[in-house]
């Protein structure tokens, strides 16, 4: 094979050349590595790339699959990791200047799971400012969107989302609070997978809300994502929040017979102005599609859920204040003109509104819950708007700019965090421009082998997982 091809096979396809040995991980890392270099300078997706380290692993992994050791799917695969998880001997910015020189010296168990897998980390991804998805400065580059380099890729996981659809890596980690794999994914026209909040370790990984951080894949297909997500899942004794719960094979027991399946439509958020018309419109034929499938599809009202990104957002400005309190109090000039905002009023909010947003949460969790119990998945749009514009100045430009954003894109992530259950983004579609357009799928705790395998039926009835951007 052309080495030149190489980043443009799916994980999934990468790994069964890799086992057959058609293909080397050396030459694939190379392959990446090369890719980078040239591609790369346009989207400022990575923070860190660390080619002699790839290399050496690449090596390893070689020697272990020609000795017979051949450790699974991930052998041998370049991976990239959101800056936000500790790398050994890798600085480790958190996408802030402030940790510029910051070298941990041991690896977030999230990496070091893996490389047990047999991956090749080909660097660290670029980020919103301690994954604030409010954040304007990026000390390492404004991150750019390979479908349109004057939009954004997302946040705060930005890089994981570019370098991913770009082919600059074969998957990547992000990490979600508020919707931070699932909007990458949209805005870049990929699958990402907000697991069980637990479901991953966290030890290693710098907090933004503790009770809502959870890393996880963001992938070019759902076969990748669900592999990506069986190597880095399980009980880990050093996060106490991880939960003692069996690991699915996800990839192997994907199946796209959904007959019967029963898809509940939330109507708040599928039936409303608050969405674009075009992702509105991609995403009913998208939900009739999994009907044709074979799905049973009924509508189920969540009313909560309108009140979700102004929650969410409390919850996790207080969460992010307390977490930075030492840094507010000895370097407050130096964090992003946005992120100083939102911890500094983290900081004064009183206790009665943070004590009335933890019960908010808590009725809207049970909320979905209960829906939980009458259908096997939710479905929604992932964002109400396609990739925005990148902004062209910090601050807030009024109060009703504020208000609708709580009204809007943030009100279609935050519902599943807050509930702590497992949510996805599959492409379903784009705009007349040319933009990607999600469909958000959520399931049970602990039942990603349902999204996935919602999620799978619809991408292989379909080719918008075939579709890539010109760059």
């Amino acid at each position: 094979m052309n080495k030149q091809e190489i980043p443009f096979l799916s994980a999934t396809e990468l790994a069964g050349l890799i086992r057959s040995r058609e293909v080397s991980p050396v030459e694939a890392t190379e392959a990446y590595l090369e890719r980078i270099a040239q591609v790369d300078g346009k989207l400022n997706s990575y923070i860190t790339v660390c080619s002699d380290e790839a290399l050496a692993a690449a090596r390893q992994a070689e020697q272990e699959i020609g000795s017979g050791n051949y450790c699974g799917p991930m052998h041998g695969i370049p991976v990239a990791v959101k800056d936000q998880l500790n790398s050994q001997g890798i600085r480790t910015t958190g996408g802030s200047s402030i940790l510029a020189d910051n070298v941990p010296d041991e690896d977030a168990t999230a990496i070091a799971r893996l490389k047990e897998a047999g991956s090749v980390l080909l660097g660290k991804l670029n980020m919103s400012e301690f994954a604030s998805g409010d954040a304007f400065h990026h000390p390492y580059g404004r991150p750019r969107n390979p479908w349109d380099l004057d939009r954004n890729p997302g946040t705060s996981s930005s890089g994981s989302g570019a370098a991913t659809a770009a082919f600059l890596c074969a998957t990547s980690l992000g990490e979600d609070t508020g919707g931070s794999i699932r909007g990458p994914a949209t805005f870049c026209g990929l699958v990402g997978i907000r697991p069980t909040w637990g479901r991953v370790s966290r030890y290693g990984m710098q907090a933004a809300a503790w009770s809502m951080d959870t890393a996880g894949p963001i992938s070019r297909t759902v076969s990748d994502c669900a592999m990506t997500l069986e190597a880095i899942a399980g009980h880990d004794p050093k996060d106490p929040y991880t939960w003692d719960t069996p690991v699915p094979n996800y990839q192997a027991n994907l199946s796209d017979d959904i007959r019967g399946l029963k898809v509940g439509v939330v109507k708040e958020r599928v039936y409303t102005d608050v969405v674009d018309s075009e992702v509105g419109e991609s995403v009913i034929r998208a939900i009739a599609r999994l009907g044709e499938l074979g799905a049973d599809i009924e509508e189920v009202s969540l009313p909560m859920m309108v009140h979700s990104a102004a929650v969410s957002s409390l919850i996790i400005m207080v969460d992010a204040a307390s977490l930075h309190r030492e840094g507010l109090a000895t370097h407050l000039d130096q964090y992003d003109y946005n992120n100083r905002i939102r911890l500094l009023a983290g900081s004064i909010v009183p206790a009665q509104a943070y004590q009335r947003a933890l019960k908010a949460r808590q009725a809207l969790r049970q909320e979905i819950l209960d829906a939980l119990n009458q259908v096997d998945v939710l479905v929604m749009p992932t964002s109400s708007i396609p990739a925005s514009l990148i902004p062209d100045r910090a601050g807030i430009n009024s109060k009703q700019e504020v208000l609708d954003g709580y009204a809007g894109r943030r009100s279609f992530t935050s519902p599943f965090n807050l509930a702590s259950v497992p949510a996805l983004s599959v492409p379903c579609g784009f705009t007349g421009s040319n933009l990607p357009i999600g469909l958000q799928i959520a399931g049970r705790p602990f039942d990603e082998q349902t999204v996935f395998n919602t999620a799978y039926a619809y991408e292989q009835s379909n080719d918008w997982y075939k579709m890539h951007p010109d760059i």
